[in-house]
């Protein structure tokens, strides 16, 4: 990839990367015999959902404009669930969706006279176990609003349910997905045989380096041979985009204050990568380290007025200097679906480096996009 060549700032994709991701996914879900759909949450870039319906199922909406776009995008319809549906949209989420899931049983009862026939639907599960640290990331999570608890439910399901699902893992390995798993029969192993799907949801990180394909792919096996009669469905969100592409900045100016230098570039990291405040984590940064005595160090800032926009030390061989371009790594999953427009900040550009090594710049953003989100 030729960063030289690609708008500052802007989100750019590896078409060559993407299709690695894919092709590493599709072997899993021939292998397991499972189907693996795509996530809008974690990626909504729907000017290459042609390609990815090309490798996995379909795909997986969290709300009416998802599922609008994946029916449009990729020619196919959602598999849809919603912590609760708002009353006015609920036709229209219908009409965009083959499956539908209900949070808590008073929303199944209150849309289950709208169904229709071909539309299978069922409930989100809480299987009150989650490896996740992180409480904002934790669905298991005590008391949490996500999911049905075991102990609402009797001997039978309602009428009409033919899936369960649950989802309680986040950038995880299979090794997480086998205890969580362990306690979603634990608790709903009665209600298995007489279902016709389970979605075991996201956080399948399976295209991270070190993870177990052969360890998930067996897990897999072994759960379809106990219930040959349910289909089963994963639905990753970062996996797919995971390592597949940069956000691309530039230096604006370099600041100094009781030591402390700090390079402000043309993007914003609570507009922009909002990720690595919330989680919190540190992205890399290609050509940077860990501090380091004798090197040049910079806290890099962020260019909105919050006073946390900004992440610490990093080092570099060189100093740096105004109009360097620095290049975030991994950029691409869980960002784009969360940027903002705070403080009018310019929204960097989308771009695709394609696999014949040419640029494709699918967005440009400006005032307009700023102007028309607000009234």
């Amino acid at each position: 990839m030729d960063y030289h060549q690609i708008p500052s700032p802007a989100f750019v994709l590896d078409e060559k990367r993407l299709i690695q991701n894919l092709e590493l996914i599709q072997s899993v879900q021939d292998r397991a015999g499972v189907s693996i759909i795509l996530a809008l949450k974690g990626f909504a870039m729907w000017r290459v959902f042609p390609l990815v319906k090309q490798y996995l199922k379909g795909a997986t909406a969290s709300s009416l404009h998802e599922a609008r776009l994946i029916r449009e995008e990729m020619g196919v319809k959602a598999h849809t669930y919603a912590p609760a549906y708002m009353p006015e949209e609920m036709s229209a989420v219908l009409d965009y969706s083959s499956h539908i899931t209900f949070n808590s049983l008073n929303q199944y009862e209150r849309y289950k006279p709208f169904l229709k026939g071909d539309i299978s639907a069922g409930l989100r599960v809480n299987p009150e176990y989650s490896e996740v640290e992180v409480d904002l990331y934790n669905p298991a999570a005590p008391g949490s609003r996500l999911g049905i608890a075991p102990d609402h439910f009797g001997d039978t399901l309602p009428e009409g349910i033919e899936g369960l699902h649950f989802h309680t893992l986040c950038e995880s390995s299979s090794y997480d997905l086998e205890k969580v798993l362990s306690a979603f029969e634990h608790h709903f192993g009665r209600f298995l045989p007489q279902l016709k799907w389970v979605n075991f949801g996201g956080g399948h990180l399976m295209t991270r380096k070190g993870y177990d394909i052969d360890h998930l792919v067996q897990l897999l096996k072994n759960f379809r041979s106990r219930y040959p009669n349910l289909e089963v469905i994963l639905e990753p969100g970062s996996a797919i985009a995971w390592d597949t592409g940069d956000l691309l900045a530039t230096v604006l100016d370099i600041v100094e204050n009781r030591h402390i230098k700090t390079a402000i570039v043309d993007v914003s990291f609570t507009a922009h990568m909002p990720d690595t405040l919330e989680m919190p984590y540190r992205p890399g940064i290609i050509g940077a380290s860990d501090p380091e005595d004798g090197k040049s160090t910079y806290r890099i800032g962020g260019v909105s007025c919050l006073a946390g926009d900004y992440m610490s030390e990093y080092s570099f061989d060189v100093p740096l200097k105004v109009g360097d371009r620095l290049v975030f790594k991994d950029m691409i999953h869980y960002t784009m679906v969360k940027t903002t427009t705070f403080n009018g900040v310019k929204h960097p550009s989308i771009c695709i480096w394609r696999k014949d090594n040419s640029l494709e710049v699918v967005r440009e953003f400006g005032y307009e996009d700023f102007k028309n989100r607000l009234s």
